[in-house]
């Protein structure tokens, strides 16, 4: 792998950042290729596009975000059988 511009720098978690990217006029861009490599991207490989005011764009694949959705269903289940239902008779009044 070549040192400089090209290479990525790893934060926490192992995050990347991979470098700045220009939109074309036809709104395309292209991903750098060590991103591609680091993450398995690959031609047809479908990536949602999210999108927060505030913060920008973010990139995922349909499989990152059905492992974080399966990972949080997991977790809201584990929660709900931890807290049970208020009832009225329970107040004390």
């Amino acid at each position: 792998m070549a040192s400089g511009a090209d290479e990525p720098h790893y934060g926490p978690g192992g995050r990347g950042f991979y470098g700045a990217v220009t939109v074309s006029a036809r709104g395309q861009v292209v991903l750098p290729a060590q991103a591609r490599r680091d993450l398995g991207i690959e031609a047809g490989t479908k990536l949602l596009v999210l999108g927060d005011p505030e913060q920008g764009l973010a990139l995922m694949t349909i499989d990152a975000l059905m492992r974080n959705l399966q990972g949080s269903s997991a977790l809201l289940e584990q929660i709900q059988g931890h807290v049970r239902p208020e009832r009225p008779d329970d107040e004390q009044g």
